[in-house]
């Protein structure tokens, strides 16, 4: 829109942008419309709705935690070990309805030590049974934000394929988790910003 100005005798015309500002608003807002933050971990209580699950359940000897960082953030730390046939630690979040069946998939922004790590979805409150995995690499101290689609989420079983199981449904989501099973052993930590799901 054009608008017209009087100096000194002199009638000088501008382009008023007003209206390519609130289209940008209008841009902005829609895109935030599309991301949901399901843990900022900048509540007490978002760190405490996850529990670590080591391999000493099934007598190793492997031991991880998840704790409060800095400025926000989950840390999931600890050691691997492939004693006992061991070889892997997880946190989990505590059962809840998180009620996706709107979005296409999870964003997570995190800072990793250069191990590869699982993110895990389940569909039931058990302790056992079908996980939902897709593996994700980090780059050791970059904080990097990576997009895991439902549909590209693969059902296992005890670190085992299932072929014939049923896909992921984003609306039965009702555990999210963090897995390093990469038969390396030594120290890991995995610092996590927000989980969010995205349309």
């Amino acid at each position: 829109m054009k608008r017209f100005l009087l100096i000194g005798g002199l009638v000088l015309s501008f382009s008023y942008a007003g209206e390519s500002i609130l289209a940008g608003e209008r841009n902005m807002s829609s895109e935030v419309d599309k991301i949901r933050t399901i843990f900022d971990f900048c509540k007490k209580s978002d760190v405490e709705q996850w529990q670590e699950i080591n391999d000493n359940v099934m007598g190793g000897r492997s031991r991880g935690e998840a704790s409060a960082g800095k400025d926000c953030s989950l840390v999931f730390s600890g050691s691997i070990s492939l004693e006992n046939n061991g070889g892997f630690s997880s946190i989990r979040s505590i059962p809840d309805n998180y009620g996706l069946d709107e979005y296409q998939g999870i964003r997570i922004r995190i800072k990793g030590d250069g191990r590869t790590y699982q993110f895990r979805l389940r569909t039931d409150r058990n302790f056992d049974g079908v996980a939902f995995k897709q593996a994700f690499n980090t780059i050791p101290g970059k904080w990097t934000e990576i997009e895991l689609p439902f549909k590209q989420f693969l059902p296992t079983f005890r670190g085992k394929i299932i072929e014939d199981a049923r896909s992921l449904e984003a609306k039965d989501i009702r555990q999210l988790g963090f897995l390093i099973s990469d038969k390396e052993e030594g120290p890991f930590s995995l610092i996590i910003d927000n989980i969010r799901a995205y349309k």
